[in-house]
C-alpha cells in the first residue's frame, strides 16, 4: 500500500533525525548509535522485515554519497597525498582481498570437510575478500574531526573512501567472471585498467560537459537540480554495457572536478543552495544507511540459522575472516608506507609519523557498500547465507569495536589537531590579501563620476570583513565587544525589528506576497552572514597561536626582524594612554617597541605608527600569541 510505504519511509527519517540529535547530545558517533539502534528494532514485533537491494545501494544510494563527498574534497589536497590515497583504495583493497580470500577458503573448506557438506569454491572466497575490503570513512572521518585528528590524516581517510569502493567492485567482478573462466592475471589487470581509466575518463568528459552547461545557469533552482543529477549521470554513462567502466570513479573524478571549478562556473546564490541541499542530503543518506545495516540483522541471523554447516563451522569462519578484516590493514598499511618512502623518496607534505598511521590502520570502519555488495552474490552460490552473515558481523563489528575506541586511540596518540586560532590567523591573512586586490581593482575602475559616498561604502565593507577576522585573534577573556560583535549584536536586532514590520505588513494584506517574499528573502541572507560569522567564533582559541607557513614564500623584513622587543608602553597602546582612548587588540612594533592599537580600534596607532616612521614588522601583543606581520609584503611569519 502507498499508505504504508510512506509511513516507513516518514518513520525511517524520524529515527534517523532523532537517532542523530541524540548522538550530538551524548557526544557519541551517530552511525555506531544508528546501527545499535536498527539492531533493536529489527526484533520489534512490528517493525517490518528490511531488506538492502544491492541495486538500491549501489544506485540509489553509493553515487549521491560520494558524489556529495567529492564536491568538498580539495582536488589540490587530494593530489598531494595522491600516493598514500593509492596505497590504500588500490593497493589494500586488493590484498585484503586475497587476504581474507585465502583465509575464508580454508577455514570454510576445513570446516566443511568436518560437516561432510559442500566446499566453498576459490571465486566465491576472493568474492567475498572483495566484500568486505573496502572501508567505509564515514564513521572515521566523523569520529577523527569530533576528536581532532590532523587534516592529513583525515584528507587521506576521505580520499581512500572516495576511491576504495571502485576498487572492491572491480575484484568482485572479477571474482565471480572466475566462477564460469578462470582469468589469468593479464586478463584480471586488463580489466582493472579497463575499468578503471574508463571511469576516469568518463568522469572527466561529464564534468567538462556539466561545467559547460552549468555556467550558462543564472538561476540557482536550475542550477541545483542539475547538481542533484550530476552523480547519476555520471554513474550511467560509464556503466552502460557498451562502456562497462567503473560508475564509481566516473562520479568521484566528476565530482572533484565540479567542486574545484565551482567557484568560477556557478553564481554564489547557486553555490549556497548546492552547498545547503548536498548537505541535508548527505545527513540523511549517511545516517540511515547505518540504520539499515543494523534492521539486517534479523532476518539474516534468521537464514543462516537455516544453513547446513555447523555451529563451530559458522563462528570459526566468520571470526577468521573478521580477525583477518583487522589485521590485515596494519599489515600493510605500515611497510608499504615505509618502503614506498625508500623508493619513491618523501612525498610533499612530507613523512607521516607512525602515531598517524597508527591511526589510519585502526580505522578500517566498513559499511554500507559492504553489506550491499555481498548481495550481488548469485542466489546458487555455495553458502550463500553464511557468505551475507559473515558480511554483517564484518561491517557491524569494526562499527562497534574500531569506531568505539578509535576515539581512546586517538588521545592516547596525543595527536596534535587543527589550532583553531592558527586558521583564524590564516584566515585573517587570506581576507587582508582578497580586500587589498578588491581595493586595487576598485582603485581601477572607479570613475569620476562614481558618487564619492558609494567608493567609501564599499571600501568599508571590504575593510569591515578583513578587520573581523583579526579581531578574532586577540584575547578571549577580553571583557568588552570587538567592532564586529557589536555590529552582530546590534544589526541582529535591527533585523528582528525589520521582520516584524514586514509580518505585519503581511497581515494587514496591503502589499502583494511576492513583493514581501522577495522582502524576507533580502533580511534572510543578510540573517545567515550574521549567523555564520556567530558560529566562526564559537569554541575559544589554543593557548599559543602558532604562525604558519607564508604560501607566498619568503619575507626579507620578517627574517631581519627579531622575534620580540622591549615595549616602550607594556602597559597598553601608547597613543592611546597618552589621550584617553581604549583598543580592541594591541601590536608591537619590532623596530622600535612602539605599542599601537590594532585597525579595528579607533585611533589605529598602530598602521599610523608604520605610516610615520616606515618600520616594516609588527607583532601582536596580546597574550598566547607570537605571529608576527610585515606592513610592506603583506606576509605572517
Amino acid at each position: 500500500m502507498p499508505v504504508d510505504i510512506a509511513i516507513e519511509i516518514v518513520a525511517l527519517v524520524a529515527v534517523v533525525a532523532a537517532g542523530a540529535a541524540l548522538a550530538r547530545r551524548i557526544g557519541i558517533s551517530a552511525p555506531l548509535l544508528l546501527v545499535v539502534v536498527g539492531i533493536g528494532l529489527s526484533y520489534l514485533p512490528f517493525v517490518p522485515r528490511v531488506e538492502l537491494s544491492h541495486e538500491v545501494v549501489l544506485v540509489g544510494f553509493l553515487p549521491p554519497l560520494l558524489y556529495s563527498a567529492a564536491i568538498k574534497t580539495s582536488l589540490v589536497d587530494f593530489s598531494k597525498h595522491r600516493r598514500s590515497i593509492g596505497l590504500l583504495s588500490v593497493g589494500l583493497v586488493a590484498f585484503t582481498t586475497v587476504g581474507v580470500g585465502l583465509v575464508a577458503y580454508w577455514l570454510f573448506n576445513v570446516g566443511a570437510e568436518a560437516d561432510g557438506q559442500e566446499h566453498l569454491p576459490l571465486w566465491a572466497a576472493f568474492a567475498l575478500g572483495a566484500v568486505v575490503a573496502p572501508p567505509d570513512a564515514v564513521a572515521a572521518t566523523a569520529i577523527a574531526k569530533k576528536v581532532g585528528l590532523p587534516r592529513r590524516v583525515v584528507t587521506i581517510l576521505e580520499g581512500e573512501s572516495l576511491v576504495n569502493d571502485a576498487t572492491a567492485l572491480v575484484c568482485l567482478r572479477t571474482a565471480l567472471a572466475a566462477a564460469a573462466v578462470t582469468p589469468t592475471v593479464l586478463e584480471v589487470g586488463l580489466d582493472f585498467l579497463r575499468a578503471a581509466g574508463g571511469g576516469v575518463l568518463v568522469g572527466f568528459v561529464v564534468a567538462i560537459v556539466l561545467a559547460k552547461i552549468r555556467k550558462q545557469f543564472t538561476d540557482p533552482v536550475l542550477d541545483t537540480t542539475l547538481s542533484l543529477t550530476a552523480p547519476f549521470i555520471a554513474y550511467v554513462a560509464a556503466e552502460n554495457h557498451y562502456v562497462h567502466a567503473s560508475g564509481v570513479l566516473a562520479v568521484v573524478v566528476t565530482g572533484l572536478i565540479l567542486g574545484h571549478k565551482a567557484p568560477i562556473i556557478q553564481s554564489a546564490a547557486s553555490r549556497i543552495s548546492e552547498r545547503t541541499n548536498w548537505r541535508t542530503i548527505q545527513f540523511l543518506l549517511e545516517n540511515a544507511v547505518f540504520l539499515l545495516i543494523g534492521l539486517q540483522t534479523r532476518w539474516i541471523l534468521d537464514d543462516v540459522s537455516m544453513s547446513p554447516l555447523s555451529a563451530g563451522t559458522i563462528a570459526l569462519a566468520t571470526i577468521g575472516v573478521f580477525l583477518a578484516v583487522v589485521l590485515l590493514r596494519p599489515i600493510w598499511v605500515f611497510p608499504t608506507t615505509y618502503l614506498s618512502r625508500r623508493i619513491l623518496g618523501r612525498s610533499r607534505p612530507g613523512p607521516v609519523t607512525w602515531q598517524s598511521l597508527a591511526i589510519i590502520s585502526w580505522a578500517g570502519m566498513r559499511g554500507v557498500v559492504t553489506l550491499a555488495a555481498v548481495f550481488i552474490l548469485p542466489e546458487a552460490t555455495p553458502h550463500r547465507e553464511v557468505l551475507v552473515f559473515i558480511a554483517l558481523v564484518v561491517t557491524a563489528g569494526t562499527l562497534l569495536l574500531q569506531g568505539s575506541t578509535l576515539p581512546w586511540l586517538v588521545r592516547m596518540m596525543r595527536l596534535p589537531g587543527p589550532d583553531p586560532a592558527e586558521d583564524a590567523l590564516q584566515e585573517a591573512a587570506v581576507l587582508q590579501g582578497a580586500h587589498k586586490a578588491g581595493e586595487e581593482e576598485l582603485d581601477r575602475i572607479a570613475g569620476p563620476d562614481d558618487p564619492p559616498e558609494v567608493i567609501d561604502l564599499l571600501r568599508q565593507r571590504g575593510e569591515a570583513r578583513a578587520l573581523a577576522a583579526w579581531e578574532r585573534l586577540g584575547r578571549p577573556e577580553t571583557e568588552y565587544e570587538t567592532p564586529s560583535e557589536a555590529y552582530r549584536r546590534l544589526r541582529t536586532a535591527m533585523l528582528q525589528a525589520e521582520r516584524e514590520h514586514i509580518l505585519k505588513v503581511r497581515d494587514d494584506g496591503l502589499v502583494a506576497d511576492e513583493v514581501l517574499q522577495r522582502a524576507q528573502i533580502a533580511l534572510d541572507i543578510e540573517e545567515s552572514i550574521l549567523d555564520r560569522a556567530e558560529a566562526d567564533d564559537v569554541g575559544g582559541q589554543s593557548e599559543d597561536l602558532r604562525v604558519p607557513p607564508s604560501p607566498a614564500g619568503a619575507c626579507e623584513h620578517l627574517e631581519k626582524a627579531p622575534m620580540v622587543l622591549t615595549p616602550n608602553t607594556p602597559e597598553g597602546c601608547e597613543e592611546c594612554l597618552i589621550d584617553g582612548g581604549t583598543w580592541v587588540h594591541l601590536r608591537l612594533c619590532l623596530g622600535c617597541g612602539h605599542v599601537g592599537c590594532c585597525d579595528s580600534s579607533q585611533g589605529r596607532h598602530g598602521s599610523k605608527h608604520f605610516s610615520s616612521t616606515q618600520h616594516p614588522v609588527m607583532r601582536s601583543f596580546e597574550p598566547g600569541e607570537n605571529w608576527r606581520w610585515c606592513f610592506v609584503d603583506e606576509k605572517l611569519g
